[in-house]
């Protein structure tokens, strides 16, 4: 008979005589994989108590702590501005389909990013998105202080529970200063996300890295095995740790190498936070003493990025080519790779998750079988595209007013409004555009968010909404204001083609693209980020340009925009003339990139890169 135990990690029933195990202290512990077996290795003191449980119900501890300026856990909850918040987000659902154990930290946003109007001439205009974290949070019991120019400011929490398919949960906590107790300034230092001047961005990471840390501590996780910096906001966790090492002038920075992993995203300068030691030491006070703290963060300027790199025993860029990018602009470290993906159920239409129902049974838990996806019948698969398109066009007409025509090629690009994506370009010749759509039917969708204080990423928008009324009907053009959760996987699972036009190397690594190619959606995309890894020309989408870049050289965008028309053309044909050989396109974009291009796979990179470690 064979015998029976339950894997002390993820509870999961195993069979003794096949099970993977380990001694510990006399014992032998069983597990189901090479993932709790290496977790428990790690950190055997974690899970002991739990093997113990005759019920199992015993939590175990948390061993990562991920942290993040923003998270965007709920549509409910405007406390992200776009990719970096999604992905968090797609993350910490990965964490708990996966077992994974870990805790996250952001800041309670109370009036979100902003609400986006436009005007009559596509002036972006801002507004207020106010929520209340009562209606959908669990305040915490715990309550920590951290000191902001000299005044002690309490912090409280709630907890969100991300909630996994088995029922594993990952618990959110959001910080929150707007407590009676503090004075009037304080109570809103968490209430904007990445609004107010450089103080009020400095105030607000001394709440989540500093405050961040304690409230784990004080809601009782006391060692905090893995601290997981999800961009150089969260660089102040890191000091944090450091700073409880300290004893007579002896500080162990192996210990917090040790423990923390940072992830970069950005290859654009002004992504990086700098501040002034000045203002360094009139918000943050003395968190260590200054020459420690310019020995790690530079010199002349606190650079967050480089606290974070100095502080890290693993660093990652979020794609191949981001790495040498990273590695270019910070020479020296070790940078590796861990490229990104998305939470494949989340970003998955209604009309494709029946589908991979029925033909690939595990994908909601293995999406690597995703794979499969390459035997659909294009019939079927055309039907659930176009079940998603009819849905998208509902949408949009709800939202606009507008009646966009079905079976036109519907190509969408919803990202954030700022120069180096330019959205604008297949704008470039009106003439050529317009040409285009008067041989095969054509349309565009666009949407997204120009930062408050982005001229520049404004004046596209208000571009773009220019272009459409000259193009009139012979190319109509959507732009839908106020992007958010809902209105992106409309458009990423209901638009025909996607389209994504940075100037390279500027995309770290792009993920609306992934998002489409769950739900069939080939891309024609600039050869940058994650695209020079998924990109099969004719096979899984189509290129723009080369991918050849220089730091310093400057991208030529009117090459670009001649190969985008040529391009656009070649798939016009092809999606109004051969709906066989579209349709096997669409399986390839699921088959080659869903089934790699997925959270799943990135955390499992993570533990065995990173975590385990």
């Amino acid at each position: 008979m064979i015998g029976q135990a339950r894997d002390p990690v993820c509870a999961m029933p195993v069979a003794t005589q096949i099970a993977r195990s380990l001694d510990h202290e006399g014992e032998r512990f069983f597990f189901c994989s090479e993932l709790c077996k290496n977790a428990f290795a790690w950190n055997p003191g974690a899970y002991v108590r739990r093997a113990h449980a005759a019920d199992g119900s015993e939590e175990p501890a948390r061993i990562i702590a991920y942290f993040s300026m923003e998270v965007a856990a709920d549509p409910r909850m405007p406390t992200y501005s776009g990719g970096l918040g999604v992905l968090a987000s797609d993350t910490l659902k990965s964490f708990a389909d996966l077992r994974i154990p870990a805790i996250a930290v952001t800041l309670a946003h109370r009036n979100g990013h902003f609400a986006q109007s436009l005007d009559g001439e596509g002036r972006q205009l801002e507004h207020p998105e106010g929520w209340a974290p009562e209606s959908c949070l669990r305040p915490l019991p715990a309550r920590v202080e951290v000191l902001i120019e000299g005044r002690s400011v309490q912090v409280r929490g709630w907890r969100y529970d991300v909630v996994g398919l088995g029922g594993w949960v990952i618990p959110l906590v959001l910080l929150d200063t707007d407590i009676a107790e503090n004075a009037e300034p304080d109570r809103h230092l968490t209430d904007w996300l990445y609004g107010g001047d450089d103080r009020y961005r400095l105030a607000q990471e001394v709440v989540l890295g500093v405050g961040g840390v304690r409230m784990l501590r004080a809601l009782g996780h006391t060692e905090i095995e893995k601290l997981h910096l999800n961009e150089g906001h969260a660089s102040l966790a890191a000091l944090e740790l450091l700073r409880g090492t300290q004893q007579p002038q002896v500080w162990d920075f192996h210990d917090v190498l040790r423990r923390c992993v940072f992830t970069t995203h950005t290859p654009v300068a002004a992504g990086h936070d700098q501040f002034g030691y000045d203002l360094v030491r009139s918000v943050a006070g003395d968190l260590v003493p200054g020459d420690v703290l310019r020995m790690l963060g530079g010199e002349d300027r606190l650079n967050m990025t480089r606290l974070a790199l100095n502080l890290s025993g693993h660093v990652n860029g979020v794609a191949r080519r981001h790495r040498e990018v990273s590695q270019d602009m910070f020479p020296g470290y070790d940078i590796g790779s861990v490229t990104n993906g998305v939470h494949s159920v989340t970003w998955t239409a209604d009309a494709f998750q029946q589908l991979f129902d029925r033909y690939v049974p595990a994908w909601r838990e293995d999406p690597t079988m995703l794979r499969q996806a390459a035997s659909i019948p294009v019939a079927e698969l055309l039907e659930a595209h176009g079940t998603a398109k009819r849905r998208l066009l509902d949408t949009l007409r709800d939202r606009t007013g507008r009646t966009l025509d079905p079976g036109a090629l519907t190509v969408g690009f919803a990202r954030r409004a700022t120069q180096y994506k330019r959205a604008d370009l297949v704008f470039s010749d009106l003439g050529r555009l317009r040409a285009l759509g008067r041989a095969g039917k054509l349309q565009l969708v666009f949407a997204g968010k120009a930062h408050p204080r982005d001229g520049a990423g404004k004046d596209i928008i208000q571009r773009i909404v220019r272009a459409g009324r000259e193009l009139g009907a012979d190319v109509p053009v959507v732009y839908i204001e106020n992007y958010d959760l809902e209105l992106a996987k409309a458009i990423v699972s209901g638009v025909d083609l996607w389209l994504n036009t940075p100037r390279r190397p500027l995309e770290a690594s792009g993920t609306s693209g992934m998002k489409a190619a769950h739900n069939g959606v080939p891309s024609l995309s600039v050869l940058d980020g994650w695209w020079i890894e998924g990109h099969v020309e004719g096979v899984t989408g189509w290129s723009i340009g080369s991918a050849s870049h220089t730091l310093g050289g400057v991208t030529d965008d009117a090459a670009d925009a001649e190969d985008l028309y040529a391009k656009l053309a070649l798939v016009l044909q092809l999606f109004h003339g051969d709906p066989e050989r579209w349709g096997a396109i669409m399986r390839m974009a699921i088959a080659l990139n869903a089934s790699f291009f997925n959270t799943h796979r990135m955390v499992h990179q993570y533990a065995s890169s990173a975590y385990c470690k």
